[in-house]
């Protein structure tokens, strides 16, 4: 068979690569201005770790918010570690980066989309990236799907 270059694979990697510098830019120095992130994972991906109460509240995906109130925000290659709190009760989090199915910046209207779906003729999942850019007016975005440009 022919060697390809597998194209979904580094874009996942880069975008994931994205998600891992803006984390470790906020560890730093917080978050700049009105910058604010929705993140939305995948609950029983492995290495997941949140509390027994979250997991019965969210049994398959969780979306996250880093705004206001977080602490202990680390972040090393596999992924990255928070303290939130949930009505008045600091819960840690860790999440793997393989987890995160959105990342959502809205104050300047940027996000990710990961999706994962099992292709017809392979038994393995595969994952697929959209990617959504700001657009006018502020509801509109243009996605693109790298399924376009698969065979």
């Amino acid at each position: 068979m022919a060697r390809t270059i597998d194209y979904g694979n580094l874009m996942h990697r880069a975008m994931r690569g994205l998600i891992q510098s803006v984390l470790e830019d906020v560890a730093a120095h917080g978050l700049p201005g009105a910058h604010h992130f929705f993140i939305t994972f995948d609950t029983t991906h492995p290495g997941v770790a949140i509390a027994d109460w979250l997991r019965a509240r969210y049994p398959q995906e969780m979306t996250v918010v880093l705004q206001h109130w977080f602490e202990n925000l680390e972040v090393d290659d596999e992924g990255f570690s928070i303290t939130l709190n949930f009505g008045n009760s600091p819960e840690p989090l860790v999440i793997p980066f393989d987890a995160v199915r959105t990342f959502v910046d809205p104050s300047v209207e940027f996000g990710l989309r990961f999706e994962t779906h099992a292709e017809e003729d392979e038994d393995e999942e595969e994952d697929e990236l959209e990617v959504e850019e700001a657009a006018e007016p502020p509801h509109a975005a243009e996605i693109v799907s790298l399924d376009k440009f698969r065979k």
